[in-house]
């Protein structure tokens, strides 16, 4: 059998994300629509790819009902107007959906069975609140197999600082300020902007344009941030503010193989080197993304140190924290989410995964230095997900340099 192709990220585009709910900028849009707004940014950005020459779409939700069901990757290409030819299908693994959309496409890169695919998800947090209708099986419970609360997000979040007391309310609450400076930063940059397709929304006023992310808080302090509620229990250090808030938005990204972009004429943005999930104690899920990664690492041949930038899914501060400390990384490293994460621009479940990719590829092109990345994230129900990536623009000088240096 041939050795396995190369899977390359092409291209990844996001709508703005928005709060859920009445007061949300995307309260009267469908869900379906927010992703197809996505799907046709992205095939305007990329004309050189012939859309019969599409093998898959895979779109992902968590809540797969109403304006999120009916095999949303078939309905999705249909409305953003790929040929009839082009077949899809709908991925559902929680917070990380649009992630699995892109492991699963690219494993039939790799295999050989598809040449370009396009990966996504999309969450309306607003219209499908996670879990909403959902019937869990009895036996969970009368076999305690879970936690009655183990899909209260909050509360697990609050179980890792129980187990874990060095990671501190005040840690948590100080990433979470950096976070929200960070992508305030970025904005002002002019970094996230390129990536965003603009969508438009109708309120009572009118009509108008979705152009930025909604629940970005630059203006967030530590003495703010002490003063919020603790929602999931009494006294308790998960707030409003070191959490992802509820959100809308879609995610949608363009796959290849390198047949394909040579043939096409397409620039890599960076090529997948390994992924991994992992599963653990569904009450502590946000421990998930530590055997992921070191699954993802094994399988990859590399150690941690050999990881230049990382876009961790900021689902709570806590999590990222507890990442953090299991792989010896200080809580500001600069490798770290650069232009900060899901607590500042917020976490839409399973659009997220993507939205950690188009932000890598962005800083691989600014960071030749840098050889590898890492999108990874926690997952509901006790999961985490990790995917390793290569920089096609990598200039080998930072190994140079320290090879240099280990010499002297």
């Amino acid at each position: 059998m041939a050795d396995r192709n190369d899977v390359v990220f092409v291209d990844g585009v996001r709508t703005p994300f928005g709060r859920a709910g009445e007061k949300g900028q995307y309260w009267n849009t469908r869900a379906d629509d927010l992703v197809v707004k996505a799907m046709i940014g992205l095939l305007e950005r990329n004309p050189q790819v012939p859309k019969d020459r599409i093998d898959d779409v895979a779109i992902a939700a968590t809540t797969q009902q109403g304006d999120q069901g009916l095999t949303l990757g078939r309905t999705a290409a249909l409305l953003a107007g790929l040929p009839k030819s082009v077949p899809g299908f709908a991925i559902d693994r929680m917070c990380a959906g649009a992630m699995t959309s892109v492991t699963t496409l690219g494993s039939g890169i790799a295999f050989g069975a598809y040449d370009l695919v396009i990966a996504g998800g999309v969450e309306h947090m607003g219209r499908h609140p996670m879990g909403f209708g959902a019937d869990p099986n009895p036996r969970f419970l009368s076999e305690k197999m879970v936690a009655e609360d183990a899909l209260n997000m909050g509360m697990t979040a609050e179980r890792i600082h129980d187990r874990f007391p060095a990671l501190t309310k005040e840690r948590s609450d100080r990433f979470a300020m950096r976070s929200q400076q960070k992508l305030a930063a970025a904005y002002e940059a002019g970094k996230i902007q390129p990536d965003l397709v603009p969508v438009a929304i109708r309120s009572e006023s009118g009509w108008s344009l979705a152009t930025q992310d909604e629940g970005m808080r630059p203006q967030t302090t530590m003495e703010g941030l002490a003063t919020l509620k603790t929602p999931f229990r009494p006294h308790g250090r998960v707030t409003a503010g070191n959490s992802s808030p509820l959100t809308d938005g879609a995610t949608a990204s363009l796959l290849a193989s390198t047949d394909a972009v040579k043939e096409l004429g397409l620039t890599p943005k960076m090529r997948m080197v390994s992924f991994a999930f992992a599963g653990v104690e569904p009450e502590i899920m946000g421990l998930g993304p530590v055997p992921s990664t070191e699954k993802a690492l094994r399988k990859a041949g590399l150690r941690i140190d050999d990881i230049g930038l990382f876009e961790l899914n900021e689902a709570f501060a806590i999590q990222v924290l507890s990442f953090l400390d299991h792989f010896g990384i200080a809580d500001d490293d600069p490798r770290v989410n650069l232009w900060g994460g899901a607590i500042a621009i917020g976490h839409p479940l399973a659009a997220s995964g993507v939205r950690l990719m188009i932000q890598l590829a962005r800083q691989f092109e600014e960071h030749p230095e840098v050889r590898y990345g890492i999108t990874a994230m926690c997952v509901g129900l006790g999961q985490g997900g990790t995917v390793i990536w290569e920089n096609p623009h990598f200039s080998g000088k930072a190994l140079h340099d320290k090879r240099a240096a280990r010499k002297g």
